[in-house]
């Protein structure tokens, strides 16, 4: 699938310089993350992901943090029984000032809606935190439509999202669900824009060569339906001209006829599969294709007679 391909080339991306981890980290938790309360104003936070590749990214841009942070899974209720994965940071001094820095917790613990200016102020950290948000709760279907989403839970992240995007050459427009909200892109082009700012350059690739093999098949099915109707058109036309020479010549008339019309009469006796163009070529002299579509025409409306 082209979200697993997304999620799997973004998380092999690591980041060298420490301001673009923390905006990912932050994309992540923002998209991603929820915080718990643990009383006496201890807080746990959470990442809930459904991507193993994405999990383990996670816990390693934590390490390469000094967090420590544990893995765990789980099966989503849902139909499907998919396997989630949760990393667990638990609230530490260090912990806190990491995601204070990352704009994920204030001050005094809690749970910020959008970072500050000052996590987003460069170009590289605004590609981050795309690209941690596009981890976090991307998704990208297609070649048929394509559609690229990131779902946050306010329609305010989602806006905030596409503010980001903006800033970088890539336009997202925003979706109010109701339980959720989405930042969304469609079309190949748009979308495109969206993934090159977040580094993932290979999906980009593969969805551009599978719409260019989806446009070629349709356009190769469409040609052959329109042969196939071409051909059935031609074969009922062939089998009422045909009819109608056979009831003439049942009523003894084809004697009457003049050379052109006994002629075109004897060809499609003949050669009652054959186009009309194909039978005007074997008149002698040859016919145009119209004179022969006139005899033929003649023909029916005398056995219509």
């Amino acid at each position: 699938m082209l979200s697993d391909d997304l999620r799997d080339e973004l998380a092999a991306i690591a980041p060298e310089q420490e301001c673009d981890r923390l905006a990912e980290l932050s994309g992540l938790f923002h998209v991603a993350g929820s915080a718990h309360l643990r009383g006496r104003g201890a807080v746990d936070v959470h990442l809930d992901l459904a991507s193993s590749a994405v999990a383990r990214r996670a816990f390693a841009l934590l390490r390469s943090l000094d967090v420590d942070s544990e893995i765990r899974t789980y099966q989503r209720a849902a139909f499907d029984r998919a396997t989630r994965y949760q990393l667990h940071v638990e609230g530490t001094p260090h912990a806190y000032e990491t995601l204070h820095r990352a704009g994920v917790l204030d001050a005094s613990h809690r749970p910020v809606d959008r970072p500050p200016r000052r996590v987003l102020a460069r170009h590289c950290c605004r590609r981050s935190y795309l690209r941690g948000a596009l981890m976090g709760a991307g998704s990208l279907s297609g070649p048929r439509h394509p559609h690229l989403e990131i779902r946050t839970a306010e329609i305010e992240g989602a806006q905030f999202l596409a503010d980001v995007g903006e800033r970088e050459g890539a336009h997202l427009h925003v979706l109010d669900r109701g339980r959720h909200a989405v930042a969304y892109a469609k079309g190949t082009e748009t979308i495109a824009d969206v993934l090159v700012a977040a580094g993932a350059v290979d999906v980009v690739l593969a969805l551009e060569e599978r719409s260019i093999v989806a446009a070629t098949r349709a356009d190769a099915n469409r040609l052959a339906n329109a042969d196939h109707a071409n051909l059935v058109r031609t074969s009922r036309a062939a089998h009422a001209q045909l009819e109608a020479v056979r009831r003439l010549e049942e009523d003894g008339a084809l004697d009457g006829l003049s050379p052109e019309l006994r002629e075109v009469a004897d060809l499609r006796l003949r050669h009652p599969t054959l186009s009309i163009a194909e039978l005007a070529s074997r008149c002698r002299p040859p016919a145009t294709k119209a004179a022969a579509y006139r005899r033929l025409r003649r023909l029916q409306a005398l056995a219509d007679r």
